[in-house]
């Protein structure tokens, strides 16, 4: 590839200004040089070397405007905020036009965080300057500093107006209509920019997120395989139409786009879980474990891997296996309540009884308060004889379910259990209110209560 001829001056600035470093000799440099020689250095983070050239320049250009705002740039840079506006007043007493003293100007009050005057200033900047896109990107920025969504799209739009590609205003645009909950408005506005700037890729991708939001999975697809045709390295189009074919049970489809993101970069553990799962859903089973196991191999410390595998082992019905593999899972994540519910379930069809309400426990403790959760616990609890513990964790569940039939039928069996017939008859009617039919849960899970003709007979009593 062939480099522009402001490209070669601009390596031969560079080289020259580093030889010169290396052998202590003074050379001269006209002032646009040492402006671009600063900002490269500054743009790679080496600030002692931009000093140095600053230095070195001001020493050989000392009037000069464009050197003196850098100089403005790096002082904001170091935070030296009072000094920089000491400067820029100085130059503003030169050059009352140059739109750069504004921006500056703006620069500081944004990071004091006065962001309204920030907004004035480079209001006075459009008035002077050429580059009104790089303007509109700023004033954009500050609205979005002030959370006025509504005007920071506006400004981005404006800013794409001037230049169609500029792709930090793009995303900023397309962040604030999904900010706003705009998502039908942002693909109206995509369609009309993609019209403009049809080979924009970064477009057609945003506009395939969008649909893939709102599950148009077929328009998504369209989409990204424009983005894939105008950028084919495009990865993160080729793993999101990926997902978009997984959603429409595509799974073929899926792998494949699944398996472009491996060729271009080394595989991630996420597309050889994702692979895996399709492998499963199309049923060959001897694939999807295949990829299960490659998926713990890259990257060992992903639960969600160690949890497929022993998603893929429970239906199997293969629980010793499951039984190991969701304990991986566990050690690297022990606070998680769905994978404490799965060992309790495995446990359970272990008949490891004791185990399995330990993991209930462990699942409700850290949030799991779905009603089959604290019944699985509940009922194991009764099955081990706790019928204390069982009633003291159905009053808490009733907290999250006041008015559950099952809660009531099972506390009026336990009270039964433990001879308080008081309690035993105040929640049998509440059950039986909520849900006469259900009654048989007195007969399913106390067969010992059901046995009483006083139950049954209330039970009667009760009958609509």
């Amino acid at each position: 590839m062939q480099l522009s001829n402001e490209e070669e001056d601009y390596n031969l600035s560079l080289s020259k200004f580093e030889s010169m470093l290396k052998t202590n000799k003074v050379l001269f440099f006209d002032s646009e040089e040492f402006e671009e020689i600063i900002l490269h250095y500054l743009d790679i983070g080496k600030a002692n070397l931009a000093k140095k050239a600053l230095k070195l320049a001001l020493d050989q250009h000392p009037k000069s405007t464009g050197l003196k705002l850098v100089q403005v740039e790096m002082l904001v840079y170091d935070d030296k905020l009072d000094m920089a506006e000491k400067l820029l007043n100085e130059l503003y007493a030169i050059e009352p036009n140059n739109e750069e003293i504004y921006i500056q100007k703006a620069n500081i009050c944004s990071k004091r965080d006065q962001h309204e005057k920030a907004v004035e200033l480079l209001k006075i900047a459009l008035q002077y300057t050429d580059d009104y896109a790089d303007v509109y990107n700023l004033i954009g920025m500050e609205y979005l500093f002030m959370d006025n969504l509504e005007m920071a799209k506006e400004n981005f739009i404006k800013c794409l107006e001037e230049d169609l590609e500029d792709q930090s205003a793009l995303y900023n645009v397309v962040y604030c209509f999904e900010f706003l909950d705009q998502n039908q408005e942002a693909i109206v506005y995509l369609n009309d920019y993609i019209n403009r700037n049809p080979y924009s890729e970064i477009a057609w991708h945003q506009l395939g997120r969008l649909h893939y939001g709102i599950k148009e999975y077929e328009n998504a697809i369209r989409a990204f395989d424009y983005a894939t045709l105008i950028d084919d390295e495009f990865l993160g189009a080729f793993m999101e139409k990926a997902k978009a074919y997984e959603r429409l049970k595509k799974y073929p489809e899926a792998i494949e786009s699944y398996n472009r993101t491996i060729e271009l970069e080394d595989a991630t553990s996420y597309a050889l879980l994702r692979i895996g799962k399709c492998y499963e859903k199309l049923g060959n089973s001897a694939k999807a474990i295949q990829y299960y196991n490659q998926t713990v191999h890259e990257d060992p410390l992903l639960d969600k891997g160690w949890i497929a595998i022993t998603d893929f082992h429970i239906r199997q019905k293969n629980f010793q296996k499951a039984l190991f593999f969701v304990n991986k899972a566990l050690a690297i994540d022990n606070q998680n309540r769905l994978y404490w519910k799965r060992y309790a379930t495995i446990n359970k069809q272990m008949n490891f009884f004791e185990e399995a309400e330990f993991g209930y426990r462990k699942a409700v403790e850290f949030g799991d308060y779905a009603l089959d959760t604290w019944l699985y616990w509940v009922d194991i609890l009764q099955f081990l004889g706790e019928f204390e513990m069982a009633i003291q964790t159905l009053l808490q569940a009733t907290e999250y379910f006041p008015e559950e039939n099952e809660i009531e039928y099972r506390l009026a069996g336990l009270y039964f259990m433990i001879q308080d017939t008081t309690k035993a008859k105040f929640h049998l009617s509440n059950g039986l209110r909520l849900n006469f039919d259900n009654y048989i849960l007195i007969e399913d899970l106390f067969p010992v209560v059901w046995t009483k003709k006083t139950v049954k007979n209330y039970i009667e009593k009760h009958r609509k």
